[in-house]
C-alpha cells in the first residue's frame, strides 16, 4: 500500500501519521489494513493525509499509484554507464560525499548522453531523472 511505503520512506509511524493528519488512529488502520479504501474516503481525509506525507492527494489515489509505478520504471533498466552514475549520485546524497560536484557532473552528461546522443531514452524520461534528482534531489 502506498501509505505504508511513504511511512517507511520517511521512518514515521502510523500513530504519528495520525496526530500530524489530525485524523482518527483507527480510520488509518482501517485504509492501511484495507478494510477502507483510500478512494472511498472524504476528499478531507485523503488531503489531510497528503499533506502530512507532503504528496499529492493524487500519489495516494490508484491513478496515483500507477504514476509512481510509472515513475519508479524510468529508473531501472538504465543504460550500464546511467545506471552506475545514477547509484553512485544516490549514494553521494545518502553519504553527503565530498564529491557531490563531480557526480552530479557526471549523472548530468550520462542523461544527456542517453537522451541526445544515444536515444535510448526518451525526453519525458530524461526530464524526470532531472527533475528528481539534478534540480530537486541536490536540495535533498
Amino acid at each position: 500500500m502506498m501509505i505504508d511505503s511513504l511511512l517507511k520512506k520517511r521512518n514515521m509511524t502510523k500513530y504519528r501519521l495520525a496526530v500530524e493528519a489530525g485524523i482518527p488512529h483507527a480510520t488509518l488502520n482501517d485504509i492501511c489494513s484495507g478494510k477502507t479504501k483510500l478512494e472511498k474516503c472524504s476528499a478531507e481525509t485523503v488531503y489531510k493525509l497528503a499533506k502530512a506525507l507532503d504528496v499529492s492527494m493524487e500519489m495516494l489515489t490508484e491513478s496515483g499509484i500507477r504514476a509512481a509505478e510509472r515513475e519508479r520504471s524510468f529508473e531501472h533498466g538504465l543504460p550500464d554507464y546511467l545506471q552506475h552514475d545514477l547509484d553512485a549520485y544516490k549514494e553521494g546524497l545518502k553519504t553527503n560525499s565530498s564529491i557531490l560536484d563531480c557526480l552530479w557532473g557526471e549523472l548530468y552528461g550520462s542523461i544527456n548522453l542517453a537522451e541526445i546522443s544515444e536515444g535510448v531514452i526518451t525526453p519525458e524520461h530524461a526530464d524526470y531523472l532531472r527533475q528528481k534528482y539534478l534540480w530537486k534531489g541536490a536540495e535533498a
